[in-house]
């Protein structure tokens, strides 16, 4: 019996400098839009705030765009600006795409069966597709040119 592969897919967009956004950033923004806390996000994915934090900065300072903005106080949290809720639903549906056409791809391409990654063996990957609504059109320009 032929065994069935996995069609796995990993993006991210990057400036000269380092990673932009990617996956991991994409979850940090669920867990601050779930939590209203970056200190509570960071913990639930494991890391410390610092990290969080600098992740975030370093996005934010890539992209040209404030991510994430306080809620009164500085110990009230925080939640995600429209362009962060943009970006987390516009890199979300990317994703989407390119994981649907690289499916099809390898349909096409490989002569043993292949099958996408099953969502729901991580809570990262639920968080990370996340319901099977219609995608929304293509954003254009949402960021400024220099942010690529």
């Amino acid at each position: 019996m032929e065994q069935e592969m996995t069609i796995r897919v990993h993006l991210w967009v990057e400036t000269r400098e380092g990673v932009a956004f990617g996956m991991g950033r994409l979850l940090l923004l669920d867990f601050i839009e779930q939590y209203g806390s970056l200190r509570k996000a960071a913990s639930a994915m494991g890391m410390s705030y610092r990290a969080a934090w600098c992740k975030l900065r370093a996005s934010e300072k890539a992209l040209g765009v404030t991510l994430v903005e306080p809620v009164g106080s500085k110990r009230e949290g925080c939640r995600l600006t429209p362009e962060g809720a943009r970006l987390r639903e516009s890199f979300r549906a990317w994703f989407r795409t390119v994981e649907r056409t690289a499916q099809l791809n390898a349909q096409a391409l490989f002569a043993w069966p292949t099958r996408a990654y099953p969502a729901a063996e991580t809570s990262a990957d639920i968080a990370i597709l996340g319901d099977e609504a219609p995608m929304p059109p293509p954003v254009r320009r949402m960021l400024p040119a220099a942010a690529l």
